[in-house]
């Protein structure tokens, strides 16, 4: 995939890109995969604000995506490459031996026309999908598993791939995008490949309106704020935080301040991907 860019035309078209879209070959998904998806707009089942600057945005429907790969030994064709406005990585519609079709995320270099399979007996090909005690070390891998037949979970975004680094007894060790070595049980599954849609993470937004249009409300400083409003707020021209580290508008701390707390599986994490 490459990036387009704009004649200047406008300030906000100075500086911007954005996806040129030469993969994609379907022209309308499929119907019997789409699903409405019910915009919350932040708010809770009472109306109230929950999630701060979010409403509005282009409305969508939902790819129904097949996290799992249930269909173990039946072959599969790939129909199509397509758009999903849900999510920052491509989608490949795959029609499989017995008439049914499913979407999966799409690796790179998955084409139409490509075979895809998925168990233990599968090819260590992009879009494949194993249990990593099949998968050799050092093969890079996506949508994985964190429980068995629970759907992958880890690495799903646009360009993202984790390493298999080592296998030791009912355990593997993963390298993920961030950095953090983990543990996860070796008989869970994971799809070969590289995520597709890889400079996605360099796109440039260029103006305002195309976050509103995602569905991002702006966001106001909190030094900009009433002293009632905001720890941050109140002063003098600008004035400093003026309290030890920043805070969150309910007064908890924030930026940088750890908030996890899971002891159960902090003994599958081996490095995180910051230093304590």
């Amino acid at each position: 995939m490459a990036l387009k860019t704009y004649r200047p035309t406008s300030p906000g078209r100075r500086g911007m890109t954005g996806a040129t879209f030469e993969e994609l070959t379907g022209k309308a998904p499929e119907k019997s995969l789409l699903a409405p998806l019910k915009r919350q707009a932040g708010r809770n089942v009472r109306g109230k604000v929950t999630v701060r600057h979010r409403g509005g945005g282009a409305k969508r429907q939902y790819r129904v995506v097949d996290f799992k790969r249930e269909k173990v030994g039946v072959p599969a064709k790939v129909v199509a490459i397509e758009y999903d406005p849900n999510r920052s990585a491509r989608i490949a519609l795959l029609q499989y031996a017995d008439g049914e079709k499913r979407y999966i995320l799409a690796p790179l270099g998955l084409k139409v026309g490509d075979a895809v399979l998925t168990g233990p007996e599968a090819d260590i090909k992009p879009g494949h999908s194993l249990p990593i005690s099949a998968i050799p070390t050092g093969t890079l891998i996506h949508n994985i598993e964190l429980r068995k037949g629970k759907g992958g979970q880890l690495v799903r975004s646009a360009g993202a791939a984790a390493q298999l680094m080592a296998k030791e007894g009912e355990y593997a060790t993963l390298r993920m995008p961030s950095g953090e070595m983990r543990r996860v049980r070796i008989d869970v599954s994971a799809t070969i490949g590289q995520l597709g849609n890889i400079e996605h993470e360099n796109i440039k937004l260029g103006k305002a309106g195309r976050t509103r249009w995602t569905g991002r409300r702006p966001e106001v400083r909190g030094s900009a704020m009433n002293p009632r409003d905001h720890p941050h707020g109140g002063g003098e021209g600008k004035a400093p935080v003026g309290m030890p580290g920043p805070k969150t508008p309910w007064g908890k701390p924030a930026m940088g301040y750890r908030t996890r707390h899971n002891k159960v599986t902090d003994k599958m994490i081996i490095r995180r991907r910051k230093a304590r």
